[in-house]
């Protein structure tokens, strides 16, 4: 066959594919539009943004209520997270019984948000779980002022006094 024959039946097979072949180009096409939706930022790397600003907003708010306390002076407050802000999900279960054992089937509880996106129903959200304090004070070599700020950290936060040291500042 020559090169003639061979573009003859090639524009014949167009001919008779070219809806076809429209419909899947506009397809194609279709498939590659934005959907409005941020594809390129992960869950995790957004959630340890939202947690390292919470820490930060909570240790100003200490610092400010802290340096309040008398005899304290200006007040600088470390915090360590053992686990950031989470979320229970509602999970939807069944369990059925065979003939020697029981199998559990369980599933997150998913809402539609509309525009054919869907978002996992949230039960309770849990605040972050401190893992340590660290208090910087000018007053903290009062006896007095350690147990203050130790208390009121520990008031604050959660941790006993074995998790929060207090240290004399500058």
């Amino acid at each position: 066959m020559s090169g003639k024959e061979w573009g003859e039946k090639l524009r014949l097979a167009l001919g008779k594919c070219k809806y076809v072949l429209l419909v899947g180009l506009v397809g194609a096409v279709l498939l590659l539009l934005p959907t409005g939706e941020k594809t390129g930022q992960t869950a995790p790397a957004a959630a340890s943004e939202t947690d390292l600003f919470q820490v930060e907003s909570m240790e100003r708010r200490l610092e400010t209520a802290l340096s309040r306390v008398e005899g304290a002076g200006e007040v600088t407050v470390v915090l360590t997270l053992k686990d950031g802000p989470r979320q229970v999900l509602a999970q939807d279960g069944s369990a059925s019984e065979g003939d020697s054992q029981t199998t559990r089937e369980t599933s997150t509880v998913m809402a539609s948000k509309g525009s054919g996106t869907q978002e996992p129903v949230a039960l309770q959200e849990l605040g972050p779980c401190y893992r340590g304090a660290l208090v910087v004070a000018p007053g903290a070599g009062d006896p007095q002022v350690r147990l203050a700020l130790s208390e009121a950290v520990s008031a604050l936060t959660g941790l006993g006094a074995d998790k929060i040291s207090i240290c004399k500042g500058k």
